[in-house]
């Protein structure tokens, strides 16, 4: 892993972090089709990450704490099982006004602010993810197509 992936995940806004991922793509000359796969895929996915480490409070795909945003962490919600998740988790947060269903403390919990959940919410939909009920699964292939996608990022950074 680069060592600038770890500066750019720290501190980097969900664009900029993106426009890195993008001229990633385009100096490896990967092909179009995952082009147009990792990008809306990764905004998808930080445009919930990057508000959490905004406000200190993110956590990993078991619910535990983490103190910052990592590559690692990043992947850790690469899985497509897991972004589901993190969807209904930041939804039910957004209702309640607090974060839940995470190990975080009470007093952490309590100053979550509503996340944007437009990006991740768009994205799930246009993969057949049912976003009103969590227990209803999504064709296999989806999940398949999200390793793949996973891959190429990680070969990215």
């Amino acid at each position: 892993m680069k060592k600038e992936s770890y500066e750019l995940f720290k501190s980097a806004s969900v664009d900029e972090i993106i426009d890195v991922l993008g001229t990633e793509l385009k100096t490896r000359n990967e092909s179009p089709f995952w082009t147009d796969k990792v990008l809306p895929f990764s905004k998808a996915i930080l445009s919930v990450l990057v508000p959490l480490r905004d406000n200190n409070m993110l956590f990993n795909p078991e619910n535990k704490p983490v103190s910052e945003l990592t590559p690692e962490l990043f992947f850790e919600w690469n899985d497509f099982v897991s972004l589901k998740t993190l969807a209904f988790t930041i939804q039910k947060s957004n209702s309640e006004g607090k974060l839940v269903r995470t190990s975080l403390d009470d007093s952490t919990c309590q100053r979550y602010k509503e996340i944007d959940l437009s990006f991740l919410g768009d994205y799930l939909s246009r993969h057949t993810v049912n976003l009103e009920n969590e227990s209803l699964d999504f064709p296999i292939s989806n999940y398949n197509l999200h390793q793949g996608v996973s891959n190429v990022i990680k070969s990215l950074l």
